[in-house]
Parts: structure tokens; C-alpha cells; sequence
């Protein structure tokens, strides 16, 4: 993780404003889109995750036992049981299994010995740090979510730097978060938690960090898997899935308070950032919301990656 305050949310929660949202019809979403091909973006990275195993030239585990800062239950590890590849699909999955870890992330651990940690859940944590980062593009996942009390299935970003300052002052680009889906939800149609989210971190460090979005109905298909995007460019963030945009925030929505990004208006998102495909269990965000708590029956949960795509057009940069 590249910073030790990430995603501390308990100060304040996401609001999940499902009143405002419409349902969307059945289809298929198993293409690339063509709204990138439109805007003459060029595909400069992908994985469509086609081998036995993990590509490690693309993708590093982050194992540790921390709960990513905001008590979520699980430990991340490199496990085959946790993160594997088949049939053309990269499957992160979560177990109902007391596991033990380091408790506290690479960059955050002392010298000597390390503290451990034991938590209830197992699940995996793949990053493209060190290995792949952008400067601006289109960035599209086909995806299929898990459901359940205490899900929290996650795809997004964080700075390769901190040029700006520690956890949120660089930044953080959520392309997709889900909590709970399928869960009992009073005020979504038909009675059941539906929404996905889109979303920004920024402002100082923790905890003087702050955070924008918007959520939007999961749209059903007929296999279930959508594909969730975001187009970010200089001064502006959009967010889509299935093809859909549903959210745009741009400079005027976020901010930093570093001095470094004085004559920067787009700052701090206007410098290189890394890729993230997680399936947290437990955590403020999700036991907070709902039914409350993690439900234990289910398990395993999946999260099922189909692929990854990362377009770019003239002016981005990749690293």
C-alpha cells in the first residue's frame, strides 16, 4: 500500500443515494467498448488474464493482515486459494478462514520483528505498482461482483507517489466500490441493495481527507459481469459502467492541500497512478450499512475479473 492512512472512511461514510436511481435493462456486456474506439483512444495495456497463472510482469500481491485501515476482516495473501487464474478469468476469492499475517503493511512495518496479526477472512490484493502506471486514460474492468452482508469488492487506484503528502493528499480514484449487494436495502427497488459507487479522495492527510461521488444502479445482465470505467483526463474524471456514464467531477470538486500543487489546478490528479483489484470482507463501510455486520454464510465470495483494458490518447503518459 502506498501510504499508511488509506481508506480510513469511519469519519465519514459514503451516502448511498439510491432515491434518485432508475433501473436499468437486461443486456450483455462482454465487449470492449465502443466509445473508446470512437474517441480515437489507443489500447496501451491490458490483460485479458488468457494464461495458467497470474502474469507476475503485470501484477504484484500486497499481503498483510491490517484490515486496510478501516477494520476490514481479512488477510491478504498470495495464496492460489485466494487469486487464480482459469478458463480465461482471474477469480480473487474470499474464505471463511482464520488466517495470520503481518499486521501492518510493507512500508509501515518497523525493523526487527514484525508485529502479526490473526483475522477471520482470507482474500487476495493485486496491484500493478512498480510493475504498470498512468497518467490519464480509459480505464475498463469486466467484472462480476460478489453479493452479501459485509462484501466490499473494490477496483481502483492510488498514486505511484506521494508527491503531494500521505493518504489522501496524493489522491485516490475509485473506479468501482459494491458493498452488501443482494442484501435487504429499503429504499432501493425492489428491496435489495443494487448500488455500485464512484468516487474521490483528496485534501490533506488523514485526517483532514475528503472524499466526492456518486452511485448508480448495478445494471443486471445475462452473465452477470459488467464492465465499470473511467475516463480521466487533465481537469476531469468520468465515470461509467456498461458503457453508461453516470458521474463527472472535475477540479472545482476536489482538491489538495499541499503547497507543491500551486499553479496545478488538475492537482492532485495530474500525475501517474497504479492499479488495484481487491475483495475486502467486513469494514466500516459494509458492516455499517444494511443488515449490519458480515454475514459468515456463503462463503466462499468471488470476485471474477473477465479483463482489464487501459486505453490512452495523445496526451497521456504511462510508466
Amino acid at each position: 500500500m502506498s501510504n499508511q492512512r488509506r481508506r480510513l472512511r469511519q469519519s465519514a461514510p459514503i451516502i448511498l443515494c439510491s432515491a434518485l436511481l432508475s433501473v436499468v435493462p437486461l443486456f450483455s456486456a462482454n465487449s470492449i467498448s465502443s466509445d473508446a474506439e470512437k474517441a480515437n483512444w489507443t489500447l496501451v495495456w491490458s490483460d485479458e488474464f488468457e494464461g495458467q497463472t497470474i502474469d507476475p510482469d503485470k501484477w504484484q500481491f500486497e499481503t498483510n493482515c491490517w484490515g486496510g485501515g478501516n477494520n476490514e476482516k481479512q488477510c491478504y495473501t498470495d495464496l492460489p486459494e485466494n487469486a487464480s487464474v482459469s478458463d480465461g478469468v482471474l477469480t480473487i476469492t474470499a474464505l471463511q478462514k482464520e488466517t495470520t499475517g503481518f499486521a501492518l503493511p510493507g512500508q509501515m512495518r518497523g525493523e526487527g520483528n514484525p508485529e502479526m496479526a490473526t483475522l477471520p477472512y482470507s482474500s487476495a490484493r493485486l496491484i500493478t505498482k512498480d510493475k504498470a502506471a498512468w497518467q490519464y486514460g480509459r480505464f475498463e474492468i469486466r467484472a462480476k461482483l460478489p453479493t452479501g452482508q459485509g462484501t466490499w469488492p473494490a477496483i481502483w487506484m492510488l498514486p505511484s507517489d506521494e508527491y503531494y503528502g500521505a493518504w489522501a493528499a496524493s489522491g485516490e480514484i475509485d473506479i468501482l466500490e459494491a458493498v452488501n449487494l443482494g442484501t435487504q436495502c429499503d429504499t432501493c427497488e425492489g428491496g435489495k441493495e443494487n448500488k455500485i459507487l464512484g468516487t474521490l479522495h483528496f485534501g490533506g492527510t488523514w485526517p483532514k481527507n475528503h472524499h466526492k461521488g456518486n452511485a448508480t444502479v448495478l445494471p443486471t445482465t445475462e452473465d452477470g459481469f459488467n464492465v465499470f470505467g473511467v475516463e480521466w483526463e487533465e481537469g476531469e474524471v468520468r465515470w461509467y459502467v456498461d458503457g453508461k456514464h453516470y458521474a463527472t467531477l472535475t477540479p472545482k470538486d476536489w482538491s489538495t492541500t499541499s503547497e507543491l500543487a500551486k499553479e496545478r489546478p488538475a492537482a492532485p490528479f495530474d500525475r501517474p497512478f497504479y492499479m488495484i483489484l481487491n475483495l475486502a470482507i467486513g469494514g466500516h463501510l459494509s458492516e455499517d450499512l444494511n443488515e449490519k455486520g458480515i454475514d459468515p454464510t456463503g462463503y466462499p465470495k468471488h470476485l471474477e475479473v473477465d479483463w482489464v483494458r487501459v486505453y490512452q490518447q495523445a496526451d497521456g503518459e504511462s510508466q
